[in-house]
């Protein structure tokens, strides 16, 4: 859907903000021009030669990242599972004999890069590291920056599924949230969750029934929901084959073919949003 709606704005922002699963690289084919480091936490590691056993940091340790041991001379001792270690830095903070070493983190990298339709800025998560609010705003912000250099005042953004941090950061100041579910039990309850984030930040929403002809009955259950939360029901996308072709040719669906049910309804979507939220102006 954003590849899409990228597609159809023909020239604007773009942000790939989930993180935690990036695919829009993939149909969007971005040219790397800047990259960094993205620090979201720390390293710890407990010096054997400090510690005294005191057990403050495992005691504190929210995450159970810290176990005692017995060293060669039989004294107990701590120290840190990193594996398990979520990086907070709280045994550090706690640790009255220093201890505890600490120091930054790499959890993964920013890129703001090229596409055929516009710069675009995403990131991607080191091995077994998660993704928090704070690398969504640095990829955002990247954003800002990208369309503050071509003078571009439209930003599409990938939103991370769910109702955590990142979902939080990825429509913080957003003019519109389009919700895009499917027309199953799961569905309507995410969807549910997500509206009543959107309400509480007061972010204007809409909402799309993808492959909404696997259950007729679903989908008209999910309208009245969007309308019990004030939210606007903008369409709906039939199944098709035409999309996964499309994914294989690393293109979206409005690129690969002009002809079909799904392109026409993602075409009519995309006018809907425009005139909501004035893209154009």
């Amino acid at each position: 859907m954003t590849a899409s709606f990228v597609a159809l704005a023909k020239k604007t922002t773009i942000s790939d903000c989930d993180v935690d699963a990036a695919d829009l690289h993939l149909l969007l084919d971005p040219q790397v021009k800047k990259r960094g480091n993205f620090s979201g936490g720390v390293t710890a590691e407990i010096d054997p030669e400090k510690c005294t056993g005191c057990n403050r940091c495992k005691d504190a340790c929210r995450f159970l990242a810290i176990e005692n041991y017995k060293s060669k001379s039989g004294k107990e001792l701590c120290r840190i599972d990193p594996v398990t270690c979520e990086g907070c830095g709280v045994c550090y903070l706690v640790c009255k004999d220093s201890a505890v070493k600490v120091e930054d983190a790499i959890n993964g990298q920013w890129f703001v890069s090229e596409t055929r339709f516009g710069p675009m800025t995403h990131a991607k998560l080191g091995v077994a590291e998660e993704n928090s609010g704070r690398l969504v705003t640095l990829v955002r912000d990247k954003a800002g920056e990208a369309a503050s250099e071509i003078n571009e005042n439209k930003l599409i953004i990938d939103g991370a599924p769910g109702t955590g941090c990142p979902v939080i950061a990825s429509i913080t100041g957003s003019d519109y949230a389009l919700i895009v579910t499917e027309p199953t039990v799961s569905g309507i309850h995410d969807m549910e969750r997500i509206l009543d984030v959107t309400r509480h930040f007061g972010v204007k929403s809409g909402v799309v029934v993808n492959k909404y002809d696997l259950n007729i009955n679903m989908t008209e259950k999910i309208k009245g929901v969007a309308k019990n939360y004030d939210s606007e029901f903008i369409g709906t996308i039939p199944y098709d084959k035409k999309v996964t072709e499309a994914q294989m040719k690393a293109l979206s669906v409005v690129e690969y073919t002009e002809e079909g049910a799904v392109v026409k309804s993602i075409k009519q979507i995309w006018e809907k949003i425009s005139s909501i939220i004035n893209v154009n102006q």
